[in-house]
């Protein structure tokens, strides 16, 4: 599949808050907790609880979420395909950002090890 700019464009423009609830709901129906979809949050863009809560309470777009997201340098790590998209071959850099979260909630509601879906390299 193409990614089209009227797809970034979307994307770029999409509320966070308005997803949030969203990715919330797919992982406790799949028996994980929040607490764990907010570890993963973290572990992609350095947002802590009260920061992400911060960027809920101001509807942040995904474009203001990432630009003020650290991303982590394993991102790159995450692979795959998500929404009919292989993230590795998306070449809007916002668009991959986003498809890289929503492959790890994706991996966290299948059930995936924490441990491996934060992609810590071996050492």
């Amino acid at each position: 599949m193409k990614v089209t700019p009227e797809h970034n464009e979307r994307i770029a423009k999409m509320i966070f808050a308005s997803v949030y609830p969203h990715y919330v709901n797919k992982v406790e129906k799949k028996g994980r907790t929040k607490e764990e979809l907010q570890q993963v949050i973290k572990w992609l863009t350095g947002f802590d609880d009260k920061k992400l809560q911060k960027l809920v309470n101001e509807k942040a777009t995904f474009e203001s979420f990432f630009e003020q997201a650290d991303l982590h340098p394993n991102a790159h790590l995450i692979k795959g395909v998500i929404c009919g998209y292989r993230i590795e071959e998306i070449d809007n850099d916002l668009t991959r950002k986003v498809r890289y979260l929503d492959k790890l909630i994706d991996e966290l509601a299948r059930g995936r090890k924490i441990e491996k879906i934060l992609r810590e390299e071996k050492k």
